[in-house]
């Protein structure tokens, strides 16, 4: 079974293709990214993270509402 977290890029570090990485905030927990397959990606997009390479841009919406699950999780 495959896991992807949502988070949200708070910086980019320039490079294109393969070098092009962003740091991504997890809720409080923060890491750099690859982002070789989101081209598009800007400072303030939700993305699903899967092992350090964002994989998918997210509604800002529904990032927020598998946020809100996933802290109800961790608080129970």
């Amino acid at each position: 079974m495959c896991l992807a977290i949502p988070g949200r890029i708070i910086a980019l570090s320039g490079g294109e293709g393969f070098d092009r990485r962003g740091t991504v905030d997890f809720d409080g927990a923060r890491q750099e990214v690859a982002l070789a397959y989101l081209p598009e990606a800007k400072i303030g997009d939700y993305v699903l993270v899967h092992v350090g390479f964002a994989m998918t841009l997210l509604d800002p919406q529904e990032a927020e509402r598998i946020l809100g699950e996933i802290r109800q999780l961790t608080a129970e």
